[in-house]
């Protein structure tokens, strides 16, 4: 005698949630992403010298082909790498608030922002790219993302000092000086390890708002 079925009725097969398909603008933004992260990663782990192809290959997990693509080649690659470092950058200092803040506040919030993206391990790629890729001869011209980044900076920088009284020619100098003195911190963390320049932040601090208050 055949054994009686069950009288239960399966459950029905719950359906998979369609997956949301993805723009070609947002397959290549994130194409584009992991190839500055590659970079970013190898350069500051192996350094510039053994950042090769096939290690930035290896690491997006993309084809040489797809990175000449995107970038058209090396060259274009580190620049890209260099422009989104800055755009991070200007991000940080974009978060610091206008509104019922001093100039004084501006400014030490400003520092801080600012060592720490010259304390990461991002700035450390950026340097290296700059130091060993960017070199240009006697005569040429500036590269045009140098310039256009150079009037961004000064946009930023007019941006968060709007209120100071300090000339144009003066401004310049002021901003190369802080940038320099951070570069030179941020080169100091690379050499000798440890981000804490507590002392040196506010040596800094001091120094700037006494700039950005001078009328003479």
């Amino acid at each position: 005698m055949a054994a009686p079925r069950s009288t239960r009725s399966r459950s029905p097969a719950v359906a998979e949630a369609p997956r949301e398909r993805r723009t070609h603008a947002e397959r290549t933004a994130e194409t584009r992403a992991r190839i500055i992260a590659a970079v970013v990663d190898s350069i500051a782990e192996v350094g510039f010298g053994r950042t090769t192809a096939a290690e930035v290959t290896r690491r997006s997990g993309v084809t040489w082909g797809a990175v000449q693509h995107h970038f058209g080649g090396k060259d274009g690659m580190l620049i890209a790498v260099l422009e989104d470092s800055f755009d991070r950058f200007a991000r940080r200092l974009g978060e610091i608030p206008l509104e019922g803040t001093s100039l004084e506040e501006r400014a030490a919030l400003f520092i801080e922002a600012a060592w720490e993206h010259f304390s990461s391990p991002h700035f450390r790629s950026t340097f290296e790219i700059l130091l060993n890729a960017t070199g240009r001869s006697s005569g040429e011209e500036v590269p045009s993302w140098q310039s256009q980044m150079a009037q961004a900076w000064d946009r930023v920088w007019q941006h968060l000092f709007h209120d100071a009284p300090v000339p144009r020619r003066r401004r310049a100098i002021l901003q190369r000086q802080v940038i320099a003195t951070l570069v030179g911190m941020g080169s100091l963390v690379i050499l000798e390890g440890g981000a804490g320049r507590s002392e040196e932040l506010e040596l800094l601090k001091e120094h700037l708002v006494r700039e950005l208050l001078r009328t003479d």
